[in-house]
């Protein structure tokens, strides 16, 4: 299948010819590994062939089959509190020799409701009602079965190009075409506009204020022709990331105010201290449900969940999160265990201070090397736009992949994804060292991948 088929939108892809020399100078038994995987998965565009075969993965790092350290900036955003975290390993072995490692539906337990009180504590105020579930397309789904069941409305209004999950109802959130072609009908009424981009608008406006605008009114236009919107579903900050105006959310709040609908803002990967805040929504405005994930089973167990406001808990003849692992004693533990010790190291104050650190380094490099044409985020979660010309912004497609293994070279392995996009979400237990080294690994990457 040729690479051109492949959307890069979530990820690089894996059928390019660097993918193929990368993975030639693997060892033969890295390479056995690999090709017993791909004998017996399924293949997917963005995971088959993988990249690589890991032995270990453990605080900001993931090791191959030899052992190397890789600084790893993706980590699929389970990671905040580092991988095979201690702390939190302890205490889920503490709560297996307690027998409690499954409790049925219908049935409550001490760490599933200690959990549930964590979160209404550290997520912001008038969030005081939560849900679990096993994953964040399935959290996602509450969501917006919520949204439908309180307003009595059932169409969405969400962003293009986002990803919510793979689920029927999140990808049609989504708005991928990757993860929709094929599919047949999707849950209907999915209505999406752009989310904003300051630094790519189409209309190459230059001032805040009036980029908002056009944007806002795709949403003012959709909303005039479908009134019966149950909610307004985004990323507070996009994955790219794009960090809107704290005017834009205000007025989107705004709408949903106007219109009768639910605010819902998915954080699953944002939440927890990326941003350099608990949750990125504390930067914009409290939504009316959010959406949490990934790090909330601390890297180590597949848990998700809302949180939401005590207005909507009317839904006792409905059952929206009827899961088997609903209150897993083992995943809540695991989530406790993380929220606990991101608060008592203090990793979401490292993010923001050193994730300012590195964006200011980022932004020296930015005017030595004119391949990068823009760099946007907030805390640990940043992006690096590269682009083959500043004036036209071309995307340097080509450059972004051949810098990402020259990067992986040296020991330091992030995704590409919009196929020019570097983004970085390293754990938030990284030190000034760990920037330091992102930092050379890129120039070292830059000077060798030249513009032409």
């Amino acid at each position: 299948m040729s690479s051109k088929l492949i959307s890069m939108e979530q990820g690089d892809i894996n059928q390019s010819p660097l993918r193929a020399a990368y993975h030639h100078q693997l060892t033969d038994a890295t390479k056995a590994l690999i090709e017993e995987d791909a004998k017996y998965f399924l293949h997917q565009a963005l995971s088959t062939p993988v990249m690589n075969a890991l032995s270990k993965t453990e605080g900001p790092f993931i090791y191959d089959m030899e052992g190397k350290a890789y600084l790893d900036l993706h980590g699929n955003g389970v990671h905040n509190a580092g991988f095979s975290n201690p702390y939190v390993i302890q205490k889920i072995i503490e709560q297996l020799k307690q027998s409690l490692a499954f409790t049925p539906r219908r049935y409550t337990n001490v760490p599933a409701i200690e959990l549930a009180k964590k979160l209404v504590a550290v997520t912001p105020k008038g969030l005081n009602r939560v849900l679990f579930c096993p994953g964040g397309s399935e959290a996602i789904e509450m969501a917006v079965m919520l949204a439908k069941q309180v307003t009595g409305k059932w169409k969405t209004l969400s962003f293009w190009d986002s990803y919510h999950g793979t689920g029927f109802q999140s990808a049609a959130l989504g708005g991928e075409e990757h993860f929709t072609t094929g599919q047949g009908p999707m849950v209907p009424g999915a209505f999406h506009v752009e989310f904003p981009n300051y630094y790519r608008n189409p209309w190459q406006l230059t001032h805040i204020d009036d980029i908002d605008e056009a944007y806002l009114r795709q949403i003012k236009i959709i909303l005039q022709r479908n009134p019966d919107m149950a909610a307004v579903i985004g990323e507070p900050i996009s994955a790219t990331p794009v960090v809107p105006s704290a005017n834009y959310w205000k007025e989107v709040q705004s709408l949903c105010h106007q219109y009768n609908m639910l605010l819902i803002f998915d954080e699953i990967i944002e939440g927890f201290g990326r941003t350099g805040k608990m949750f990125a929504c504390e930067h914009f405005v409290t939504p009316d449900v959010l959406v949490l994930g990934k790090t909330l089973g601390g890297g180590i167990m597949p848990f998700a969940g809302i949180v939401t406001k005590e207005q909507y808990n009317i839904l006792q003849h409905r059952s929206i999160g009827h899961f088997t692992h609903e209150k897993n004693p083992l995943c809540c533990t695991a989530g406790l265990a993380t929220i606990d010790y991101i608060q008592e190291h203090q990793l979401v104050q490292n993010a923001e201070t050193l994730g300012q650190y590195l964006m200011d380094e980022l932004k020296a490099l930015q005017d030595t090397y004119p391949i990068i044409g823009n760099i946007a985020g907030k805390g640990f979660h940043i992006g690096i736009d590269l682009v083959k010309n500043k004036t036209t912004k071309e995307r340097a497609v080509q450059q972004a992949e051949a810098i990402m293994y020259h990067c992986m070279q040296q020991g330091v392995a992030f995704k590409i994804i919009e196929g020019n996009i570097i983004t970085m979400r390293p754990a938030l237990t990284i030190t000034k060292d760990h920037c330091n080294m992102i930092i050379d690994a890129l120039r070292n990457a830059f000077e060798k991948v030249k513009l032409s």
